[in-house]
C-alpha cells in the first residue's frame, strides 16, 4: 500500500547516527523534519536539518502531544534506539504514560509500541515504516568486508539464525551469541552490546554473533540495526564474526563500519 508524504514530517530520535542521517535524507528531498529528541547524544547534529528540535524525556507523552498537537503533524517516524529499561525506571514518566503502560497487558516491544501506534492514529497521526528515508542503509546480502568465513562459522551462523528467529516469534530479543554450536547467550532487555560482551566473555574467542528482524517484524518500530559501536564491542572481547539478516537489517555508518572490521580481521556478512 503507497502512501502520499506530508511535507512536514516528524521524526521521534532516540540515540545513535540513525536519526542524524534520516533528518539528513528527509531534508535532501525536501522534506521538513520536526525533531522529538529523546537523547542529547545527537541532539546538536539533529539541529543542522530539522526545523525543529524539542529536548523530551521518553515517558512525556503529554508534553509530546501538545508538541505534536501545536506543528499540525500528520506522519511520524521512530528512529533510533530508546533503550528498554526506561520501562522499568520510569524516568519522567508523566500520568498519560503511566496509564498506557497500565494498559499494556506485556511490557514487550511490540505491545507497548503497538499502544503508542494506536494512540497516535487517534489524534490523527500515522506512523510511518523506518525505511522510508534510509533505504539505501539497507544491509545487502553477502560477505560485506574482505574477511571469508569458515565452514565451521557458517555452521554456527545457520544455527544461530534458526535460534534468532524462534526468539524473535516470542518478542524477546534479535540477537544470539554462538561458539561450535552452542548459545552463549540470548539478547533480552539489555541491549545487543550488552549481549556481545556477556557472551563473547563466556566463548573467549572468537564467538559469533547472529542478529535477525523478527518474523512478524513491524516496520515501523525495531528495525534491527548495527554500526561501528557493535563492531568495537566484538573487538573488545575478541568475537569473530556478526552475521545479519539481508534486507531487514540497517547497516549505520556503513563504510566505517567495514574499514574497522577489515582492520580487525572481523567477518561482516548479511544472509
Amino acid at each position: 500500500m503507497s502512501i502520499t508524504l506530508e511535507h512536514k514530517q516528524a521524526l521521534v530520535a532516540g540515540n545513535g547516527l540513525l536519526p542524524v542521517v534520516f533528518s539528513q535524507n528527509a531534508q535532501a528531498n525536501g522534506f521538513e523534519v520536526v525533531a522529538i529528541s529523546l537523547s542529547s547524544d545527537n541532539r546538536n547534529q539533529l539541529k543542522k536539518y530539522c526545523s525543529k528540535v524539542y529536548d523530551c524525556a521518553p515517558g512525556e507523552l503529554i508534553k509530546i502531544r501538545e508538541i505534536l498537537e501545536k506543528e499540525g503533524i500528520k506522519q511520524l517516524t521512530f528512529i533510533g534506539k530508546v533503550s528498554k529499561s526506561l520501562v522499568i525506571k520510569r524516568p519522567k514518566f508523566d500520568s498519560f504514560a503511566l496509564e498506557l503502560l497500565k494498559k499494556v497487558k506485556k511490557l514487550n516491544d511490540d505491545a507497548v509500541m503497538l499502544t503508542i501506534v494506536d494512540v497516535l492514529a487517534q489524534a490523527g497521526i500515522t506512523v510511518l515504516d523506518q525505511t522510508i528515508f534510509i533505504k539505501n542503509l539497507m544491509a545487502p546480502k553477502g560477505v560485506l568486508g574482505a574477511i571469508q568465513p569458515t565452514e565451521a562459522d557458517l555452521n554456527d551462523v545457520n544455527y544461530g539464525f534458526e535460534i534468532a528467529k524462534e526468539m524473535g516469534k516470542l518478542d524477546i530479543g534479535q540477537s544470539v551469541v554462538i561458539k561450535d554450536r552452542m548459545i552463549m547467550a540470548i539478547e533480552a532487555i539489555e541491549g545487543t552490546d550488552k549481549c556481545i560482551k556477556r557472551g563473547a566473555k563466556l566463548a573467549k574467542e572468537n564467538a559469533v554473533i547472529v542478529k535477525v528482524a523478527k518474523p512478524q517484524q513491524d516496520k515501523r518500530f525495531d528495525i534491527p540495526a548495527f554500526g561501528l559501536k557493535t563492531l568495537k564491542t566484538m573487538h573488545k572481547y575478541n568475537a569473530r564474526l556478526i552475521a545479519v539478516e539481508a534486507g531487514e537489517t540497517i547497516l549505520v555508518d556503513q563504510k566505517k563500519t567495514i574499514d574497522y572490521a577489515n582492520k580487525h580481521n572481523i567477518i561482516v556478512m548479511a544472509v
